[in-house]
């Protein structure tokens, strides 16, 4: 399995890293080494919103990897487009997708067109997008694209197909329409959304006059999906993308997962701990993101980020980090933390009565007070994940660079809010960052080179 990444680093993470082969390049580049002994290519490019001439774009992109395709001699192109009627008069994202596949197939490679309509998972722009609005607003003016009708499937679903073609020793071609069990309207998907999610039911008003692309201008502002990609997308939504032949379940079989379970999946619980747990190590999360998704998944995100330079060496640093909290506090600002974990106490959170397991020794899944430590690179990196009540998910985080003279230190709280209230409560706290956040940063540093 050879993978064609532009930023190497961002997999560093990713458990499936040392299984495949990384080339470093971009679509735009010479792929012939990319290409080299390869039997299936799999085509999983999208240029939407990428630039003004962003069709055009992705047809180049097309005919430049199915003439590389042709010099290595590859057996099959296998791609994952969009679906919708060629009938219909389809959005210039729809369209441009349904161009993509017939410019892979214009050669003599015969091609595997996997077509598809909301894809349900963690990091699906599409899904995002419906994730924040529903998140955030309990009342929506909607244009009458919400009664259009779609056939969402899920992630695992996707891929379970693409598996399927690339091993079964039949050779699929043509054009294959994947979609879940459930056919529902864009408003039936956020009422299904927001029951999986414990929301309220939300109230949608429909306007007839609202056209698609005024209404990306609120999606772009009210969700953290970038304007240049959720404003195709909404154009997308006059389209109705539903299976319209049971080819695919003949051949390929059908889904295995409801709507209902896409959802839930894509916002459940995720935990690997293989250490014997107690009432303290309950994990709070959520929801669980990967670190190959798009820096804007999961939702907006706010950050206070302050970097500093040290006499000490990152070691020193490091120390001094992983021991904070418990008995010796959190530096500067030691009353407006411990006034924080009262209120999370009183509303019923772990507030700051668990302290820590040692009082220098730490290790990923510790609870240290009202944080959970989630990654440890020993003199390089520690990330704790807030478990105190609030209105969103926060994490607090270092990084440690060696210099000439000593160290740098960069450190990030961030906060992605839910809904209007987790806003409204970053926003009532920000003043405080001043006293906490970078009181924090400077006695880490003399902690650092008092030892």
């Amino acid at each position: 399995m050879r993978c064609l990444v532009r930023t190497p680093s961002k997999l560093n993470e990713v458990e499936w890293r040392d299984d495949v082969e990384l080339v470093v390049g971009s679509i735009e580049d010479p792929l012939d080494v990319a290409m080299a002994d390869i039997d299936d290519a799999v085509y999983l490019i999208h240029g939407i919103g990428e630039g003004s001439d962003w069709v055009a774009k992705e047809q180049r992109d097309a005919e430049h990897f199915r003439r590389a395709a042709e010099r290595a001699h590859v057996q099959r192109i296998i791609y994952l487009g969009g679906m919708g009627a060629e009938s219909t008069s389809l959005s210039d994202h729809l369209s441009s997708r349904h161009q993509v596949g017939r410019t892979l197939s214009d050669g003599p490679i015969p091609v595997c067109e996997l077509r598809a309509a909301v894809i349900i998972g963690s990091g699906s722009a599409s899904f995002e997008m419906l994730r924040c609005l529903v998140d955030v607003l309990p009342v929506m003016v909607t244009p009458k694209w919400v009664a259009t009708k779609s056939q969402p499937i899920a992630v695992s679903d996707v891929l379970a197909y693409l598996v399927k073609v690339i091993e079964s020793p039949t050779a699929f071609e043509g054009i294959y329409e994947i979609g879940g069990p459930d056919v529902v309207s864009y408003a039936q998907l956020m009422d299904l959304y927001a029951e999986v999610a414990g929301l309220r039911r939300r109230r949608l008003i429909p306007v007839p006059l609202l056209s698609p692309r005024l209404s990306s201008h609120w999606v772009g502002v009210v969700t953290p999906v970038p304007a240049s990609l959720a404003r195709p997308l909404v154009d997308s939504l006059v389209n109705e993308v539903i299976v319209r032949d049971t080819k695919t379940v003949d051949e390929l079989g059908a889904p295995q997962r409801t709507l209902r379970d896409a959802i839930t999946m894509a916002l459940s619980t995720t935990r690997r701990d293989e250490v014997p747990t107690t009432f303290k190590d309950a994990d709070l999360e959520a929801f669980h993101a990967y670190a190959t998704d798009p820096s804007w998944s999961g939702g907006k995100e706010f950050s206070d980020v302050r970097e500093r330079t040290s006499s000490s060496s990152p070691g020193d640093l490091y120390d001094a980090v992983t021991s904070l909290g418990g008995t010796k506090g959190w530096h500067h600002g030691e009353w407006l933390w411990r006034v924080r974990g009262l209120l999370d106490t009183i509303w019923g959170g772990p507030g700051l009565r668990r302290g820590r397991r040692s009082p220098t020794d730490l290790r990923v899944g510790d609870y240290v007070d009202f944080w959970r430590v989630v990654a440890l690179e020993p003199q390089r990196f520690v990330k704790l994940r807030a478990e105190m009540l609030m209105p969103g998910e926060a994490t607090l985080e270092w990084r440690l660079d060696s210099t000439v003279n000593g160290s740098t230190i960069r450190q990030s709280a961030r906060f992605k809010p839910r809904g209007l209230l987790g806003r409204a409560y970053w926003y009532s706290i920000a003043p405080f960052h001043f006293v906490v956040f970078a009181g924090l940063l400077r006695g880490v540093i003399e902690d650092a080179e008092r030892h």
